[in-house]
């Protein structure tokens, strides 16, 4: 399982490059059978086309090195990080809206899937509000399969974001600070507009690649203000390509506040959709970068305030992707952790609910050269186990492994203690006489 490339800092130059443009023919207008290149790219639109070839190569090594094997990829690489925040931003906008209608409702603290809007109810608060009037909120709705039970939820509210984002006027909606309205975003420039669809064309090259070669593809979750726009974007993939098998899967980050409303919420649309819903859980990487921003920024820390916190929420997060393959076999998930606690949990609720290594809907990942001791009675027990392999330049890939070290506490004593365990199978060896047989 293959892990690809950061995008790349600027570097001198990149503002004069950045006017250059250069055409590239795979994005093409194809008009009457004839294909134009007709497309032209910034040049940072380039190096996200360059990090599509490595990852076009990492799936291409990942077929030939395992059956079922996986691929990873950043979407920051494909990309651009300034427009994923932005998109980011807007998406949150739009969901904390619908709570702060839900909360004058008298729903405030619900289950996010549990908070249901009247319809009637939000049609003369988009009216009061002046936001819209009641017959242009009703067509709101006109086309949509929505708000046919007279409540529109969490996820419904989410699907009318396209259609009403390109509307004629912006749409506005209310600043909790100020309690003025404000444009929910002043629509997206043509520019961001075809940002948009690039990155989407990007990732539809990538799962074609890994679904005629026969490895699932896993979008590695990043920073809080980018993940909304990762999570979306990997949703709508998952959407095309997850109708039959799980190729494409989401990350959830359990240290995370919303981390269990996020993947509760996933679950539930994959279930209305009908396709499969495909998971990696992980703690998370960027705990101290993501608590020195939120207070340089005055907002929440987005972070669970302990450790402990962050276990009760992955085995929160845990034993609902578990209950989900258990009811509706459409489901999957890889437990990367190097907790050895969370790996019993697994093996005990995979027990208890009659989930078999067989089934191939749980595997387990661990970092290349991390962990052996887990990783190696796993597989020899007969469950499928990965180890991840990260790549790319020196100075890249140790910021990563150090955010790892730092998001395993543990890591230098369980390193202390699998030196033990090696140092204790080599005496047996020597003892029998078999230094180099098992």
């Amino acid at each position: 399982m293959g892990h690809g490339p950061s995008p790349s800092s600027p570097t001198p130059g990149a503002e004069k490059r950045e006017k250059q443009y250069r055409v590239h023919q795979g994005f093409g207008d194809h008009h009457g059978g004839v294909t134009g290149a007709h497309t032209y790219f910034y040049a940072d639109e380039a190096k996200c086309d360059q990090h599509m070839e490595t990852f076009l190569r990492c799936i291409d090594a990942s077929s030939g090195s395992s059956e079922e094997g996986f691929s990873a990829i950043k979407l920051t690489a494909l990309a651009r990080p300034q427009f994923l925040v932005r998109f980011s931003e807007v998406l949150v906008k739009w969901r904390r809206f619908f709570h702060q209608m839900a909360a004058e409702e008298g729903q405030a603290g619900r289950a996010v899937l549990d908070t249901k809007l009247q319809v009637e109810k939000l049609q003369e608060a988009l009216a009061n509000l002046g936001i819209a009037s009641k017959a242009e909120s009703q067509q709101w709705f006109t086309g949509e399969n929505l708000g046919t039970s007279g409540t529109v939820d969490l996820l419904d509210w989410n699907s009318l974001f396209d259609s009403r984002t390109k509307l004629s006027r912006p749409l506005l909606i209310p600043n909790r600070k100020t309690g003025q309205l404000e444009p929910l975003l002043s629509r997206f420039s043509k520019d961001e507009e075809l940002q948009m669809k690039r990155v989407l064309q990007r990732m539809d090259v990538l799962a074609r690649r890994a679904m005629e070669k026969g490895v699932r593809l896993m979008v590695d979750a990043e920073q809080s203000y980018f993940q909304p726009a990762i999570s979306r974007l990997t949703v709508e993939t998952q959407r095309r390509f997850n109708r039959s098998q799980p190729l494409i899967y989401n990350t959830y980050q359990c240290y995370l506040r919303e981390a269990y409303n996020n993947v509760t919420g996933d679950v539930e649309l994959s279930r209305r959709e009908g396709w499969h819903f495909g998971s990696k859980l992980v703690r998370g990487a960027y705990m101290e970068q993501e608590r020195e921003r939120a207070a340089q920024m005055g907002y929440e820390d987005p972070i669970n305030p302990t450790y402990e916190k962050t276990n009760e929420m992955y085995h929160r997060c845990l034993d609902y992707v578990l209950e989900e393959i258990k009811q509706r076999r459409k489901a999957s998930v890889m437990v990367a952790t190097h907790n050895e606690d969370t790996v019993k949990f697994t093996l005990r609720r995979m027990m208890e609910l009659g989930i078999h290594p067989s089934d191939k809907k749980v595997c387990f990942g661990q970092l290349l050269g991390m962990c052996d001791q887990i990783t190696f009675p796993l597989g020899q027990a007969g469950f499928p186990v990965y180890k991840y392999v990260p790549y790319g330049p020196v100075n890249e890939v140790l910021p990563y492994l150090s955010r790892r070290a730092q998001e395993n506490r543990g890591f230098m004593q369980r390193a202390n203690r699998e030196r033990d365990l090696l140092w204790k199978e080599v005496k047996r060896r020597l003892l029998s006489g078999n230094l180099f047989s098992p």
